[in-house]
């Protein structure tokens, strides 16, 4: 999920997102102990997008406080 994209979607969608991808993060983790997947790659690229999505909530918090 590129940068655009997140900054594209409204605060509902990004809370959404945040569980969504949560979830997934967390199936995979499960997936690779048990030794039924090996992706470590689309385990970053998720943490990666996480990251993005709770950058842009907060920038938005942090907007609506000045304003």
């Amino acid at each position: 999920m590129k940068a655009q994209q997140v900054r594209d979607l409204d605060e509902h969608e990004l809370k959404t997102k945040v569980h969504e991808i949560q979830e997934q993060v967390f199936r995979l983790r499960f997936q690779m102990r048990m030794g039924q997947t090996d992706g470590l790659k689309k385990l970053r690229i998720m943490k990666k997008d996480l990251a993005r999505v709770y950058t842009e909530l907060r920038a938005r918090e942090l907007a609506g406080a000045k304003g």
